[in-house]
This record gives structure tokens, sequence and C-alpha cells, in this order.
């Protein structure tokens, strides 16, 4: 009986498999430039037979007192010639192959990614994530591109030329050849004890090097708070204290590979080979056994063959870095995925295809059944029941983290619930499709989400094809009309620009785009949480137009904001504790303290 004892990978061993799955789409494309390369490699020996074949010429010519023979110099030559051309037409064809794969292993990438992106539940769009996202697309993509578009050719040079060279060295004169690689033994040994824990210490460094760029960065970014709190010293310490880790680190790994690296190529040195070669070789051609143009050829191989081992130690150092980057781009690609049930093509009721088996959605009725969920371990929400009647405004309140923001965001698909079930109309969320669910679900976030477009694209982003007239009459609904037709370029006016707005007056215009897709489901998730006096006063009177005919969830700080909702449904820790109209909760604890403490205090 055998059992698994399997051990867990390292992160340099996790790096090669990601790698090696990564770059399986373009496996073809990457052999066909190493062959190429190998072709290259091989041809680099002529310009050394051609040295050999041209001494035998002269040597012969000199030796028996006749001419040069013309006609074979020339065939030599421009054989050497072609076998040159051949050479480079190899090696800049396996070149362009490979760039090539790297152009289509980028866009593989970035193709998955945005793939994944587009079926990602909304909750899964945090700063942090975009951020490896980006990280991923940009700068490890690039750090992989080396090692796509060059280190196939480079490598297969580094390995095929020097074999290719020894082995003519050896049908030049065996004891020659002995001559050419003798000190190699000694500099390879060292230079595999130095290599030893490289791909270890390599995943170090590009994990400090991680912590460096993240402290850097929180101190940039946050110079503003840091400055105004007085902390300026503490926020740059921990700048320092991360840079000065890395420092040591970096300084007690490199300084013995220095000095490890200067006794390997101690037996490579160009002055020993040439005097190891050139006196030896001398020897044997006093001798009588090989001739001279052999030994000025040999000896020319033996000053190569240590650049082309030297390569391939450089490639060492790229293939772990690059083995790193591809764990993260892997890492960043693992994004969930939202999916919807099969058999689950959900219509709306009056416009189903006969033809279709998916339910059918009855109206703008939704229902909280038994809903739990959790981000990882701490629980958001736990067996939430209640239901929005249509046409109606019901909001949520409860003190900050209660579960209200979670509640509602599971309403629009953020994340799914971990158990119990979200319906609309009578269909499970779970059941309709996501291009479906948000022509009846549209929401209005804390942070407007504005792009960096014309305020007349913002407002019609729900809806490309919308006319003029419509986004106009969107943005009266919201009471911003006449704040962007005063701007000067009005609806066309870029967001971002010299014309800056309030942030009430920006909470407005993504209610004018909610409103221009005129979803029967609406969440206004805070939508007055941050807002001044008069712009709340001003989204509150868009929402008396809202409710005529949608169902609407509302979530805010200030409970006065919501005194006029059909239903209030109080949350504490994740539960639903009470519910029911203005005038009936202010006898319910947490409701009555709730308002008491506003706006003081955060509800």
């Amino acid at each position: 009986m055998t059992s698994n004892t399997s051990k867990p990978m390292t992160e340099r061993e996790a790096g090669r498999v990601a790698l090696k799955e990564l770059l399986k789409p373009i496996s073809v494309r990457l052999l066909v430039g190493r062959t190429l390369a190998a072709l290259g490699g091989v041809l680099a020996i002529a310009p050394y037979i051609a040295l050999v074949k041209l001494g035998a010429v002269f040597y012969e010519a000199y030796s028996t007192g006749t001419e040069v023979d013309t006609a074979r110099v020339t065939t030599i030559v421009n054989i050497l010639i072609g076998t040159f051309g051949a050479r480079l037409a190899c090696i800049g064809i396996a070149l362009g192959v490979t760039h090539f794969a790297d152009a289509k292993f980028a866009a593989l990438v970035r193709e998955r990614t945005i793939a994944r992106v587009a079926s990602a539940p909304l909750g899964w769009f945090t700063s942090t994530n975009a951020g490896k996202v980006r990280k991923a697309l940009q700068d490890d993509i690039s750090m992989v591109h080396a090692l796509v578009a060059h280190q196939p050719v480079d490598v297969t040079q580094a390995m095929v030329t020097p074999v290719a060279l020894a082995v003519y060295a050896f049908v030049i004169d065996w004891r020659l050849g002995l001559l050419t690689i003798a000190t190699l033994p000694i500099y390879g040994l060292i230079m595999a004890i130095m290599m030893r824990g490289m791909g270890d210490k390599t995943v170090q460094v590009d994990n400090k090097l991680a912590q460096v760029s993240a402290t850097m960065v929180e101190f940039v970014t946050g110079i503003t708070v840091v400055k105004a709190f007085g902390t300026v010293g503490r926020a740059h310490k921990r700048y320092q204290d991360a840079a000065d880790e890395f420092s040591a680190f970096y300084l007690d790994w490199t300084i013995p590979l220095l000095r490890s690296n200067a006794f390997a190529n101690a037996p490579v040195t160009i002055p020993l080979l040439v005097a190891m070669n050139l006196g030896g070789g001398a020897a044997m051609a006093h001798a009588g056994w090989v001739e001279p143009a052999d030994v000025l050829t040999t000896s020319l191989i033996a000053l190569m063959l240590p650049y082309s081992i030297e390569v391939l130690g450089n490639t060492a150092w790229t293939y772990q870095t690059a083995g790193a980057a591809a764990l993260r781009v892997t890492q960043a690609l693992d994004i969930p995925i939202l999916e919807t049930r099969a058999g689950g093509d959900a219509q709306v009721d009056g416009a189903a295809d006969e033809n279709a088996n998916g339910p059918v959605i009855a109206g703008s009725d939704v229902a909280y059944e038994d809903v739990s969920f959790s981000y990882g371990d701490v629980l958001a929400v736990d067996h939430a029941s209640f239901e929005l009647k249509e046409g109606t405004v019901t909001a949520l309140v409860g003190p900050s983290g209660s579960g209200k923001s979670t509640l509602a965001t599971l309403l629009a698909r953020f994340n799914d619930p971990d158990s119990g079930r979200i319906t609309l109309g009578g269909v499970d969320l779970k059941d309709i499709p996501s291009n479906e669910l948000y022509k009846h679900v549209a929401f209005v976030l804390q942070d407007p989400q504005l792009l960096r477009i014309s305020l007349r694209d913002n407002i019609a982003l729900g809806k490309p094809g919308a006319s003029y007239e419509e986004v106009r009459e969107a943005a009266r609904s919201a009471h911003i009309l006449d704040v962007i037709e005063a701007l000067p370029d009005g609806f066309d006016t870029i967001y971002g620009s010299d014309q800056g707005l309030s942030g009430g007056q920006e909470q407005r215009i993504s209610i004018a785009r909610a409103l221009l897709i005129d979803a029967p489901v609406l969440i206004l998730d805070e939508a007055t949480a941050f807002t001044d006096p008069e712009s709340e006063a001003e989204i509150q009177r868009a929402l008396s137009t809202l409710v005529k005919g949608r169902t609407v969830l509302v979530i805010a700080h200030r409970p006065e904001s919501i005194v006029g909702a059909d239903r209030i449904i109080v949350v504490d820790r994740g539960r639903v504790v009470a519910s029911g109209t203005h005038d009936e909760l202010l006898d319910q604890p947490l409701y009555r303290a709730l308002w008491q403490h506003a706006p003081a205090q955060e509800a």
C-alpha cells in the first residue's frame, strides 16, 4: 500500500508550471524558432572550416613553391559567404517567428483576461484586483517577452554552437580538441556551484522588490493625508525599512556571487586560453602532428566556448524571473466567473419566446429568501429574508458594517449568496443572464464611477443608442439639467476637465444614467451619503420621480433621508432585526438609537 506524500510545490516550481501552461498555445511556433536557431548554430562553424581550408591552400602553395590556387580560394570564399548569409537568414527568420509568437502570447493573455473580467462578478472589481491585473498585463507580460521573443533563439544558439565548434575541433585533431575544452570542466563546476539556489533567490528578490514598490506607492498615494496628520516620518520609514531590507538581502547574496564568478572566469580568461592553445598547438605543429592553420582555428574556437556558456548562465536568471512573472500572470487570471445555471435563459413576461425554455420574469417584485453571505471567514449577511414590493421604496438602515450595503449589492449580483436565494419576478437571479439582469436592475453607488468622456456619453453609458432628447430628459428627471447646460460646452463637457462638478452633481449624473436605462428595479447604495444638504434635497426630489412604477432599494447614512420610504428594514450584524414604516419603528431600540444619534453617528 502506497501513500501520497507529495510535497507542495515551491514558488520556483509553481512558476515553471505556470510558464509551461502559458506558453502551451505557442509551443509549435517556439519549436520552429528553435529549429531554425539550431540550424544557424550549426552554420556558425562555417568560418572556422573556411579558415582551415584556406590555410591548407596557402600552406600547400608555400610548401611547394607554386602559385595560390585562386579558383579554390574563390570557391571557399563563396561558400563562406553563402553559409554566412544562410545563417543570418535562419537567425532572422527564427527571431521573426518567436516575436510573432510573443505577440500572439500577449494577445491571448489579454483576450483571456478580458473574457474573464467580462464574466466576473461586480464584487470582484476592487482596486487591489484591478492593480494585479494591470501589473500582469503590463509589467509581467513584458518580463515574459524576453523569454518568448529572444531566449529560444539565444539559448538554442548558445547550446548548439559550442557543441558544433567542439565537435569540429575534435574533427580537426583529437589532441587539439582536448586542448580546446581543457579548462571548461573547471569553469562549469564552479558555475554550477555558484548557481545553486538561484531560482529560489530570484523569487525572494522579486518578492522583496514588490514590497519596496508597494510601500513606495503607499507613501506617494497617501502623502496628502500623512502630511496633514504629521506622520510623514512614519510613512517614509516603512518605505526606508523595505528598501534597506532589500539592499541588505541583495548585498548578502551578490557579493559572494561576484567572488565566485571571478574565480570561475579565471580558467577561461583570454590570455590563459591563448597561451594554452597557441603554446600547446605550436608544440604539436613542431612535432608534425598538426598544421599551423589547425592550431589557429582551434585556438579561436577555445575563445568562443566560454562566451556561449556564459550566455546560458545569463539565460538561467531570465528564465527564473520570467517564471515568477508567469506565476503572477496565472494568479491574476484566476478570476471568479459569474455563471448562469444551465437552462437559465430567463425571459421577460409578455415578451417570451415560445420556443425558449427559460423561466419568465413576471414583474419586478424582489424576494430575499434565507440569504447568507461571507467575505472569507467574516459573515456579512446572516439568513436574511424580506421582500421588495413592486413600485415601492424600501430602505435599509443599520450601523456601519451591519451588512446593508452587501444586501443591496447581492441584488445586483456583485456576488452570489453562499446559501439561500434572491428572486426577481419569481426567478432566481442565478437563472438570469447578466446582460438580461442589468436591463432590469440599475444601481447608483457611493462612488458615481464617471468616465473621462463627455457628460452626454456618461449618462448614455447603459444605453449607447439614446437620442439627445432622451439624455436631456434623464438629466431633467435627475435635477442636473440646469447645471449641465450652464457649462460652456454643455453635454459635450468632458468629465474631469477644468469644469469641476461637486460630489452631489456627479451623483445626480449617475442617477440620470440609471434613469435612462429605465430599469424596473433601482438600487441607490448610500446615494446621499457624502452630499451637501442642497444636493441631497435635489436627490430626494429625483427619488420622488424614480419610485413611480419602480422597485427601489435605498441605503442611506442618515435616517432622516428615508423617512418617506414605504418600508424600512433595520439590519444589524447581517440579520434583519425589524421592518416597518418610520413611525412604526420609532419604538424599536436600534432604529430609535440610530435616529437619535443622526447625523452625528453614521446610520
